[in-house]
């Protein structure tokens, strides 16, 4: 089971994966001395299934290709259904899921062809996984049966089990929380007459997580904790790991932040301990949400560098030290701040002091006063010369009082401030630097302005292959609450790009982690934040730009034309009441050199004047088609210039963002 800074539900994926059994390099000697038959052909898919499992993906299609090439010249159905396998193994790995899909049905049939049951089940599986992460939850429940039926013939119990689980999750995803309960019960009902402990303790964390969205956090914290006890009796400690993350993610969504922290920190100490950098980086993560629902943005912002420091270490060891010199910074600023606050401590107990002071000989005045009236009536203008000077004094204090007041509300806007600029920092961190946009996009710009110190607005930037990946987007809210929002949706959309390179299916990925990430559920309606997006993936060789879009459009200008070509976005958004299962459409364009393309959020169109009306969308394009003779660098300082002469001496009502590309 994985896990992230999200709950995951776990899936097993079976002839997906396999142990490693013969050392790579042993394999390549042996294939080199055999004859051509039948036994390299094994050889080779076993390579290749090495290779996957490596990681080395590239290298294992080649081999897998070889097989393959070899079985048919053979006639070898056995060794050409393997080599399908493998081929669709290493694709779905990839993120390619409708070439592996292909693969893995052409496997299917020459299994059927040769009725090879076990190959066939191992299919079926294969396939009903991939309709499962495509989000064709019929389709995958159709294959996980047939799966489970020559289990069933087969006696094979850990495949049963392991079946069992798969079509829960599926009725999890379905929201049919009943069947999916039935089914992992029955998985567990095997999984401990096997005494297959690992797979146990999967069950018991889906079961959790299912119990949760039912809004049983019984049963959820019950099943969570029988999760911990399974990975502690088999000591699995990367399991352990995991199952800390989910209940610390349990009590941080109930805002038990005492509890989640204990979770979490039990988590980042077996983490540290069995040096998984992964679990450490997730750990941080979640401490940093902790603090920032606190409101403690310091150490929010400090836990956020280690958890992005640690991510980049899986990468880079050389942050090791980084983390070291860090860590000693944090302290020594730990101690200066508990100076501080003891020293503001005592200044409140003085100011404490001195205004019952104040008050006893306010009292102790107003008595003699009474006294004076009764016993010095005669002496009134004596009497009148003591109010005076009474009153005076009284004013002095007084004028003393409203300047300590003045000083600790300046005092305190400026920790407020502080904290502002520090979820700033905590923003800035995540945004990819312009400079790295600009070193694979030349001619391109990026016009990012707050309305306030942090933004609800963020841009994003990835290379995965030979594509260019670049979003706008607009989450619920600005300041504060939205740049936390904006936090989490670029963490997802790392997760769906991790896992695809697919327009569409990278925002329907987003949506359904924005939703989870949120708890956002039919029966849940504590919060329906979320985001409008505009996501282009970008050929630069063949000027091919793909686009999939939440409420928010792609603006092209053809290279000598004076029109604002708009294709349009699918009309729903990220997260909040879009269903689960919500397809985006994407749409392919082929650009010509000197094109432009546009994506941008509402803010600049939204923003009002000095006359009190907005700039509107329509405007916004006549000065997109007015400056297309620029470059995109002065076409950023006009759009810049531009929209400060617009708004006069009237405050900003948005955030502001808007990407410039030019191919």
């Amino acid at each position: 089971m994985k896990f992230s800074t999200l709950l995951s539900l776990s899936i097993f994926p079976f002839t997906l994966f396999c142990q490693q059994s013969i050392k790579i390099d042993s394999l390549l000697t042996i294939i080199n001395i055999v004859k051509i038959d039948s036994e390299k052909v094994n050889l080779l898919n076993q390579l290749a299934k090495e290779l996957e499992l490596k990681g080395n993906f590239d290298e294992s299609i080649n081999y897998s290709q070889e097989a393959l090439k070899l079985s048919q010249s053979l006639d070898f159905k056995k060794g050409i259904a393997i080599a399908y396998n493998n081929l669709g193994n290493s694709n779905y790995s990839k993120g390619n899921l409708d070439v592996a899909l292909d693969f893995h049905l052409k496997a299917l049939n020459i299994r059927q062809e040769i009725n090879d049951k076990k190959g066939i089940g191992d299919s079926y599986n294969n396939i009903g996984l991939i309709q499962y992460q495509l989000g064709n939850y019929d389709k995958a429940l159709e294959y996980y049966y047939d799966d489970l039926k020559i289990s069933e013939e087969l006696k094979n119990k850990r495949g049963m089990a392991g079946i069992y689980h798969n079509i829960g999750s599926v009725y999890y995803d379905k929201k049919e929380y009943n069947k999916s309960l039935e089914f992992y019960f029955n998985a567990v009902k095997i999984n401990k007459e096997i005494k297959n402990n690992k797979w146990l303790g999967n069950n018991y964390t889906n079961i959790a997580m299912t119990y949760e969205m039912m809004n049983d956090y019984g049963n959820t914290a019950k099943f969570y904790k029988d999760a911990i006890d399974i990975y502690k009796i088999i000591n699995d400690k990367d399991g352990l790991t995991s199952a800390y993350i989910n209940i610390g993610n349990f009590y941080l969504a109930r805002k038990n932040i005492l509890e989640a922290k204990e979770n979490i920190l039990n988590a980042l100490y077996l983490a540290k301990e069995i040096n998984s950098k992964s679990g450490i980086y997730h750990s941080y993560f979640n401490l940093a949400n902790c603090d920032t629902l606190e409101g403690n943005y310091k150490n929010a912002f400090y836990h956020y560098q280690l958890y992005k420091m640690y991510k980049d270490s899986i990468y880079d060891e050389e942050s090791d030290k980084r983390l070291s010199e860090m860590q000693t910074r944090f302290e020594t600023e730990k101690k200066d701040n508990e100076i501080k606050l003891l020293n503001t401590e005592k200044e409140k107990e003085r100011a404490v002091a001195e205004e019952k002071n104040r008050k006893q000989k306010i009292i102790i005045w107003s008595v003699a006063c009474g006294l004076l009236l009764v016993i010095l009536f005669a002496a009134l203008i004596f009497r009148s010369l003591r109010i005076t000077r009474k009153q005076k004094q009284i004013i002095e204090v007084q004028k003393t009082e409203v300047e300590k007041s003045k000083h600790i509300i300046e005092e305190k806007n400026k920790d407020i401030t502080d904290s502002i600029n520090y979820a700033k920092r905590i923003q800035q961190a995540k945004l990819p630097s312009k400079e790295l946009i600009y070193s694979h996009l030349p001619q391109s710009f990026v016009l990012f302005k707050p309305k306030d110190i942090v933004s609800g607005d963020f841009y994003f930037f990835y290379k995965k292959e030979k594509s260019l990946f670049i979003a706008s987007a607009d989450c619920t809210g600005h300041g504060v609450p939205g740049a936390f929002m904006s936090m989490i949706g670029s963490e997802k959309l790392d997760d769906a790009l991790a896992h695809s390179a697919d327009t569409s299916e990278i925002l329907r990925q987003l949506n359904r982690g924005i939703k989870n990430s949120l708890h956002q559920t039919d029966s849940n309606e504590s919060t329906r934040d979320g985001m409008d997006i505009a996501l282009c993936s970008v050929d630069t060789d063949s000027r091919v730009v793909k686009f999939a879009g939440a409420n928010r459009p792609l603006w092209i200008i053809r290279n000598g034309q004076t029109v604002v070509e708009e294709i349009k976005a699918t009309k729903k958004a990220i997260g909040g009441f879009t269903e689960d299962s919500q397809h985006f459409d994407t749409h392919v364009v082929q650009l010509q050199q000197g094109d432009t393309f546009y994506i941008s959020t509402d803010g600049y169109a939204d923003t009002f004047g000095k006359d009190g009306k907005k700039l509107m969308t329509k405007t916004f394009k006549e000065i997109l088609i007015s400056i297309q003779d620029k470059s995109l660098k002065e076409q950023e300082h006009h759009l810049d210039n531009f929209i400060e002469d617009w708004k006069g001496g009237i405050e900003q009502v948005d955030d502001i963002l808007v990407i410039g590309v030019r191919l």
